[in-house]
């Protein structure tokens, strides 16, 4: 109903739209209608009404609510099914239980904060209210598990690709970590549910710092993490704006279902391919240095460690000073 409501207001743009033509539409009462506005003012639209004309939608809040998201997103998979909270401990959490329940390929879970975020290897991740875009998709791809880690390459190229469209430009470091001047704006974490030959599910978690600024990150954060506000010449983005980009661009990928291509993106936005490089391998345990020479046809990355190749699966990578 509030969605309804929300076109219509929309639809009439600076004129006033009557509560009598809004029920009639709509096949509701007046009063269920007045309730329905107060509710969206609750959420923080700005409504204006008067008693002689009705009402007129006069802003819309900076949030990443369902009716805002999916309005005018241009999407075939991603965003279909909409989940949005508050607040959340976890978005990955939150998606991997809705998908041992059923939920769709291409559905969103999204929060306004998270009180329990986490990267990759356990880590923590800063996810503050309203500051960031925190959010999980749910995919249900027709491919074999070993094929997993590719949409995390998927997905880095999907935000690389929306922060093109608001003119930044920043690199990614492999596999999916986002970064600014060496710090991170954005990081991924990608989650599997399989058998031996099936893939049951994929969550793919992302955590954007849009604006944050400097001295709003933890005192330990603040040399290495960096928000899109700072790439933007400290102006602040807006959150939905940005989001609707990034499931978007992450719709066109997945949609297409060719990795030739989205290797040769990541390709071009990486700062890691001909760097020094130290590598802690989730593999086998153990720090080399080398140097990142590719990546395979499964999204590894090849380094050179002293004239022998190694392939690197999984693992924490650093560039180093040439």
């Amino acid at each position: 109903m509030k969605k309804n409501i929300l076109d219509m207001l929309r639809a009439a743009g600076r004129n006033f739209t009557s509560g009598e033509a809004i029920a009639e539409k709509l096949n509701v009462s007046r009063a269920a209608v007045w309730k329905h506005i107060r509710a969206l003012r609750n959420n923080g639209y700005e409504i204006q009404s008067s008693e002689r004309l009705g009402y007129r939608l006069n802003s819309t809040p900076d949030l990443l609510l369902p009716e805002i998201i999916q309005h005018g997103l241009s999407a075939k998979i991603i965003g279909g099914a909409f989940v949005h909270k508050d607040s959340v401990d976890s978005t990955n959490r939150l998606a991997k239980k809705l998908a041992q329940n059923g939920a769709a390929d291409g559905t969103v879970v999204v929060a306004e904060e998270q009180t329990g975020g986490r990267g990759r290897l356990e880590r923590n991740f800063f996810s503050p209210r309203e500051k960031g875009i925190w959010f999980s998709l749910i995919l249900r791809p027709k491919c074999l598990p070993k094929d997993a880690p590719k949409f995390t390459l998927l997905a880095a190229v999907a935000v690389a690709k929306a922060m093109e469209r608001f003119s930044l430009r920043a690199g990614i470091k492999w596999p999916n970590d986002i970064l600014y001047d060496g710090r991170k704006l954005v990081g991924i974490l990608t989650e599997l549910s399989a058998e031996v030959s099936r893939v049951n599910y994929i969550v793919v978690g992302v955590g954007i710092n849009v604006n944050i600024a400097r001295k709003e990150f933890p005192a330990e954060l603040q040399k290495i993490a960096a928000s899109l506000s700072e790439v933007n010449g400290n102006k602040n983005l807006p959150r939905a704006d940005f989001f609707r980009a990034v499931l978007e661009e992450f719709d066109t990928l997945y949609a297409a279902n060719d990795f030739s291509e989205i290797f040769r993106l990541w390709r071009e936005f990486n700062v890691t391919l001909g760097k020094n490089i130290r590598v802690i391998s989730a593999e086998t345990g153990d720090t080399f240095n080398g140097v990142a020479l590719d990546i395979d046809a499964d999204g590894a990355l090849i380094v050179d460690v002293g004239g022998e190749r190694r392939t690197v699966y999984a693992g924490d990578v650093s560039i180093r000073a040439n």
